[in-house]
């Protein structure tokens, strides 16, 4: 699936959700820090079952060393549509893969 995510992102085949884009301005993260998260990333939750369609959580690391959690629809789509992003929380995340519970 990464590799799918790669491809679609890297040809803008992508678009933001309205919550996603708000997001990305509040915790100032830019375009190139998504699309660095995702070129080294790893799916690391899967909603195969979400309501509004097929989703995964993806995490990866900016070139600066930023972690950022990506929420997006699954590759399977035309246009993934990018649902939420943000820096994750180290005190909710173990190594910014496994939910602290």
């Amino acid at each position: 699936m990464i590799d799918h995510l790669r491809s679609k992102i890297a040809t803008n085949q992508f678009e933001f959700t309205r919550h996603a884009l708000d997001q990305s301005i509040l915790r100032n993260i830019v375009l190139q820090e998504l699309r660095d998260a995702i070129e080294n990333g790893e799916v690391i939750e899967d909603y195969p079952e979400d309501k509004y369609g097929p989703s995964c959580v993806v995490f990866g690391m900016t070139k600066s060393g930023r972690p950022i959690h990506i929420q997006c629809s699954h590759p399977s789509r035309e246009v993934i549509k990018i649902i939420t992003l943000y820096q994750p929380d180290p005190e909710e995340w173990t190594d910014y893969r496994i939910r602290r519970k």
